[in-house]
């Protein structure tokens, strides 16, 4: 796949671990941890060297009820992390964000993959910036926003239903000059989706495959892991839960899995593909 600034990506040979990196104060997950930019950055090399492939770096938390950031505070997070991480680093760099302004910025400091979880919904003049920078992007479903997303979280067939947006994203994406074969799709795993929803998308992860475009799934320590636990079992403690999504999107057909925990999800990975391999 190629990226911006004529770097590529290769896809399909095997399952590519992406590293989260939370540059916020309210991630669900690490609430503040890496909002230092010094410890993003190390936080970013550690999660390399222990088998990361890229890195997603964000500056607005999208968990349900999180508030919005505007466009300089976003950029004032991300940019210098970013920046950062390239400069010691060899991994391609995403940054997690729906903003144009941000998307600009941050491809500007050296991010070559544009991680989206609008699907271009939120702010279409993304779009623009992605292609005129020739930029790959991530086109996730969700509907909504975070306040109000689970209020639409209503499917009659969830896999059929979040099939038909996100070919919406991708015609959206390709009239406004994004080049096919730079678009990656999400189906949104906890994103105006309950439980039952994501379990689904994930269980029938094969059927994505039609949209012609590599799958990147990004169950890590989500919510929708603890309901089998009873529902009280904490972000941080759900990567065991988190183990056997990955297997299942693996198992699946997924290309990229975006992770929290580095080191043990990459295990993971290959161990599933072994797995796979047999699979007649």
């Amino acid at each position: 796949m190629p990226l911006a600034a004529g770097g590529s990506l290769t896809l399909g040979d095997r399952v590519l671990v992406m590293g989260v990196i939370n540059a916020t104060p309210d991630s669900f997950s690490d609430g503040g941890r890496l909002l230092d930019p010094a410890q993003a950055i190390a936080a970013g090399v550690r999660m390399v060297d222990e088998g990361a492939d890229l890195l997603d770096v964000g500056g607005e938390s999208t968990r349900p009820g999180a508030a919005q950031v505007d466009d300089e505070e976003e950029r004032r997070r991300v940019v210098p992390v970013i920046a950062g991480l390239v400069s010691q680093v060899r991994v391609p760099i995403s940054v997690d964000t729906y903003k144009a302004g941000t998307a600009e910025a941050a491809l500007d400091a050296g991010a070559v993959l544009v991680n989206d979880v609008s699907g271009l919904r939120y702010d279409p003049a993304l779009a623009g910036i992605v292609a005129s920078r020739r930029a790959a992007i991530v086109l996730m479903h969700t509907r909504g926003r975070s306040h109000d997303m689970y209020a639409q979280a209503t499917y009659h067939d969830v896999v059929a239903e979040v099939l038909d947006e996100l070919r919406e994203s991708i015609a959206f994406a390709t009239a406004a000059g994004i080049s096919a074969d730079r678009i990656i799709v999400d189906p949104g795993l906890g994103f105006a989706k309950e439980a039952r929803h994501s379990y689904e998308a994930l269980a029938r992860l094969d059927a994505f495959t039609e949209l012609g475009c590599p799958i990147l799934i990004g169950p890590s320590r989500k919510s929708f892991l603890a309901k089998p636990l009873g529902g009280t079992v904490a972000a941080s403690e759900r990567d065991w839960a988190t183990a056997a999504a990955v297997t299942a999107a693996v198992l699946g057909g997924a290309h990229i899995v975006r992770v929290h925990a580095v080191r043990e999800m990459a295990q993971v990975v290959r161990v599933a593909e072994e797995i796979r391999r047999y699979h007649a």
